[in-house]
């Protein structure tokens, strides 16, 4: 458990994960859907993007590459998942038939229509959460596999639209962890 947010979230990976003991880290946690999903569907990330992450100017957004500030060694914004392991996710959750896509990962949430559309504009994501690019680049940067799945909890868009059932996202979440706690024993 790292709190919410980027700075915990990599904070808190970089603290604990040691390459000669760990072979993966996921990133597992509740979503806003960017895209038409529903409630307590899982979403396998096939990349965790730093949405927020840049310069907002007159002419648009520039991530942080554009800029010349690259966050890692790969392209743009987006922190790459680990293929062998997005694909052994969606096995493991295949009978909670999981979405696949990229997860945003935003400081701040999508509480407007226009800055939803935005987000999904610029990031081409699914749904969006608080810290998966995060842990995503810590481990990149120790060379360990990284993968992401988040349960959706609530809608994005106006604040005041918005449909949520936490009930839901927690139940599909502790089912996910025991499907991954199966298959790590199996």
């Amino acid at each position: 458990m790292s709190g919410i947010g980027k700075s915990n979230a990599a904070a808190a990976t970089a603290k604990v994960l040691q390459p000669s003991r760990h072979r993966a880290v996921l990133s597992i946690g509740i979503a806003g859907a960017l895209q038409p999903l529903e409630l307590g569907q899982a979403v396998v990330a096939t990349s965790s993007v730093f949405a927020d992450e840049g310069l907002q100017s007159p002419d648009g957004f520039k991530d942080c590459s554009a800029m010349g500030f690259p966050l890692g060694a790969f392209p743009g914004s987006a922190v790459p998942v680990h293929d062998q392991l997005a694909r052994e996710l969606e096995s493991v959750l295949s009978t909670k038939s999981p979405r696949s896509g990229p997860i945003a990962t935003v400081s701040t949430c999508s509480g407007t229509d226009q800055l939803a559309a935005q987000v999904k504009s610029r990031t081409g994501a699914v749904a969006e959460a608080m810290e998966g690019a995060a842990v995503g680049l810590a481990a990149h940067r120790l060379g360990v596999p990284f993968g992401e799945v988040r349960i959706i909890s609530n809608t994005t868009g106006d604040r005041n639209l918005q449909r949520w059932d936490m009930k839901r996202a927690l139940t599909g979440l502790s089912e996910v962890i025991g499907l991954l706690a199966q298959h790590r024993r199996g």
